[in-house]
């Protein structure tokens, strides 16, 4: 188990639990890994918009620079930039300071190593001992790394999103929630440039006000402002760009599950999927499953987080897979998730199969499904006699039909219980007894 990476990357209160002292750790212990791993280069650091960032920034590029290594500085910008670029600028590896969908208050420090994939576990374990020993030499007057402003590479990524799916959007009109994060600056520029008309919200970031009520954390947001702006599709991405859901011709909301079942079906059916598979998560809705059985194809599943969902894809040689958030990872385009990237291959899937996307998404039928969070003080229920056998009796109840699965949150103090079934009583009975007990055995709150 790591000390301060969880299932995405070193994630707290800025200045309070991610502090600069912390930060310096880690971007020396990073860059003196990532040298290591992936030989001499610049460690290419980007960050969302939100006001931690700054100084979170200076603080990393403290400790990168400390240990000799070069920083190139993209400032604002998408995740999957990062990724990218340092794989483009042949460097050691790259970080984004971000915490995604996370409230302001909160930030984080994402690794990414020189071939754009993020650090497995065993590579967080080795920076985290490089931490506590911070033992290794300190380079003087030339040795020093420094710091080279490379704001205007974001042109490289934008440029390879529409090489990898170039698309004539003329005649469209597409609405995006921007959620005042690191999408603000370059979403309407995408989807201008192939030709859409495009009403952008949420696009306004003052570093206070990322995911503040917008975003795709709040869905109904991208509903209501698609069918206001008279647009025929919505798209709300989260403060960090990994991720996205939209809105179809007919104003439902399409999520992750739906985002794989339409694009991993066209690929089914065109013979271009491999293993005949998609990789989801525990939290997908068993329904996605369900419609690639239907047509010869299967659902394999991998713990939460798109971390491990990209391992599962790699052993198995899967190309397509992702979270129902809106996570999705395209292996044959990027090496992490992309939420421009997930928009356009949703409209190349649509303009390939010559209809709509409503269509397309009435493929797959949810079964109902119900998540809760508790807030906890203690996230370790699996020790606690009486939580586990809450779950084990609601996990009887659901049988054979549904299922019920909890889990502890790598990135919040909640723990979080799903489960499906096709009685919707039953499935809100069940859940709801095991969300008290949790909340009454861990010092925990659930409003109900």
């Amino acid at each position: 188990m790591t000390k301060y990476f969880g299932t995405d990357g070193v994630r707290g209160v800025a200045n309070q639990d991610l502090t600069p002292e912390l930060v310096l750790r880690i971007g020396r212990a990073a860059a003196l890994y990532l040298t290591e791993k992936h030989g001499p280069g610049p460690l290419v650091i980007g960050r969302d918009p939100r006001l931690s960032g700054q100084m979170l920034e200076g603080a990393l590029i403290a400790g990168v620079t400390s240990v000799g290594v070069d920083v190139y500085l993209l400032g604002v910008v998408p995740t999957p930039a990062v990724a990218l670029l340092a794989k483009r600028f042949e460097g050691c590896g790259g970080i984004m300071i971000s915490a995604s969908h996370n409230p302001l208050e909160d930030n984080g420090v994402k690794v990414f190593g020189g071939d754009g994939y993020k650090l497995d576990e065993d590579e967080e374990r080795t920076i985290e001992e490089l931490m506590e020993r911070d033992d290794y030499p300190r380079p003087i007057a030339g040795g020093v790394g420094s710091v080279f402003g490379k704001q205007d590479a974001v042109r490289l990524y934008l440029e390879d999103l529409k090489e990898n799916v170039p698309l004539d959007l003329t005649g469209l009109h597409i609405a995006l929630d921007c959620a005042n994060g690191a999408t603000s600056g370059y979403a309407a520029q995408l989807f201008r440039d192939l030709g859409a008309e495009v009403t952008s919200y949420y696009d306004q970031p003052n570093g206070v006000n990322i995911n503040h009520f917008c975003g795709s954390t709040f869905p109904e947001k991208i509903r209501e402002l698609t069918k206001e702006s008279g647009a025929d599709l919505g798209f709300a991405f989260d403060g960090d760009g990994d991720r996205v859901l939209a809105v179809d011709e007919q104003g439902n909301l399409v999520n992750g599950d739906h985002i794989l079942a339409i694009v991993g079906l066209h690929l089914l059916e065109e013979d271009r999927l491999p293993a005949r598979k998609v990789i989801a998560t525990a939290y997908s809705n068993g329904g996605l499953r369900q419609v690639f059985l239907d047509n010869g194809g299967d659902v394999g599943y991998a713990p939460a987080g798109d971390r491990f969902v990209l391992d599962v894809m790699l052993k198995e040689g899967c190309i397509l897979g992702g979270e129902q958030s809106g996570h999705i990872l395209f292996l044959e385009n990027s090496t992490t998730g992309d939420g421009m990237l997930t928009a356009l291959k949703l409209l190349e899937t649509r303009k390939l199969r010559q209809t709509t996307l409503a269509e397309l998404s009435a493929t797959m039928t949810e079964f109902p499904q119900v998540l809760e969070n508790v807030t906890v003080e203690n996230k370790d229920w699996k020790s606690n006699n009486r939580v586990c056998a809450a779950i084990a009796e609601g996990e009887r109840q659901l049988a054979p039909q549904g299922r019920l699965f909890v889990r502890a949150s790598g990135t919040e103090p909640v723990i979080r219980v799903m489960a499906e079934h096709p009685n919707e009583e039953l499935l809100a009975q069940v859940v709801d007894a095991v969300v008290r007990v949790i909340a009454e055995e861990q010092k925990g709150s659930y409003a109900g």
